[in-house]
């Protein structure tokens, strides 16, 4: 039985773009064998964006399509949040008001939360928490995009374990007192030592960017140290998701056990499926993106339409979503679907 505090997902909505690198363009690009690229990386393709697919218009795309699918008018959503990529048409720029705008949601006022990969975690709990703290506010549209794919440099071996960035958008309408699809509770974790380790090194205010850093490829996604941000990060990594889902699930009343569904942020496939593996999961109960890579903070919502599509989703499941993003933050929410 549901309660007015409870938040559930109306819908969601996807926009992939048409374009796409597949295995052997990123074999041909990287030099990596393709089977490498397929087994180790997990990836047999990944969305591009066009030239004039932007941002705000990936971003309207989706949130459009979870819009209609929740059949409610847009003058009936409270809040819009963007919890996408920061790379986006402006440097500076508040996302979330152009797409509040676009898809007219003239009710609405908007704000933008940013926690790079983890944000699709961090994104649902604030979210959830406003739906319960203020009774003003009844139904949130959330909404993600990413076109880092167009910052990483294909030649760079530092850069090696964001071969996987892709692009496109996904949104999700979340509302108080809805009876399905219920969000419970959620657990993070930051360990902010590995802050500087992936930058994009100019452009701030520590290194302005000039003509000749443009030149140079300076504006690009960067690894400072890969060898010693992998000594330190390998033997947390692990650990720390498994923790922040063991932790979501106590607070929600369940244990590992009870997990009918898992799947989210794409990270190499042999990481994934340690983590799936250390659940005590089947393979037929996980969504891993090797046909999308690594939409940054749209993730989540990715594997829940594929779980969906798939059938691996379920009524009466309880699903587990985890994400992470360098800075460094791992996320786990606990959703009952159905």
């Amino acid at each position: 039985m549901s309660s007015v505090q409870d938040v559930g997902i109306m819908s969601w909505g996807v926009y992939l773009p048409p374009g796409y690198h597949d295995s052997a363009y990123m074999a041909q690009a990287t030099g990596i064998a393709e089977e490498v690229i397929q087994a180790k990386f997990g990836l047999r393709r990944k969305h591009k964006a066009g030239a004039d697919e932007h941002i705000s218009d990936m971003a309207e795309a989706a949130a459009r399509a979870a819009i209609k699918a929740a059949d409610i008018d847009p003058d009936r959503i409270d809040t819009v949040i963007y919890y996408g990529s920061e790379y986006k048409d402006y440097p500076l720029w508040n996302t979330a008001a152009k797409i509040q705008h676009m898809v007219g949601a003239r009710n609405a006022f908007s704000f933008n939360i940013m926690a790079l990969c983890a944000s699709g975690i961090v994104a649902m709990k604030v979210a959830k928490d406003m739906l319960r703290a203020d009774p003003y506010i009844k139904t949130v549209l959330m909404v993600a995009a990413s076109r880092e794919a167009d910052l990483i440099n294909y030649h760079n071996e530092r850069a090696r374990f964001m071969y996987n960035f892709a692009d496109g958008a996904a949104a999700m309408i979340l509302q108080r007192g809805h009876s399905r699809n219920l969000i419970l509770n959620s657990a993070l974790i930051t360990d902010g030592s590995f802050a500087d380790d992936v930058i994009v090194p100019t452009g701030g205010t520590k290194i302005p960017l000039t003509p000749q850093l443009v030149e140079e490829g300076m504006f690009m996604l960067d690894v400072r140290d890969p060898k010693a941000m992998k000594l330190r990060l390998d033997p947390i990594s692990t650990p720390n998701f498994l923790r922040v889902i063991d932790l979501a699930l106590n607070r929600s009343g369940y244990t590992r056990e009870h997990i009918a569904f898992f799947g989210g942020t794409h990270m190499k496939r042999s990481i994934y499926e340690e983590i799936v593996t250390e659940l005590g999961l089947p393979l037929n109960r996980v969504v891993y993106l090797e046909d999308h890579g690594h939409v940054q903070a749209a993730d989540q919502i990715l594997v829940l339409a594929e779980g969906t599509e798939k059938g691996i989703l379920k009524e009466g499941d309880v699903a587990v979503l985890v994400g992470a993003g360098t800075g460094y933050t791992w996320g786990a929410t606990v959703i009952r679907w159905g």
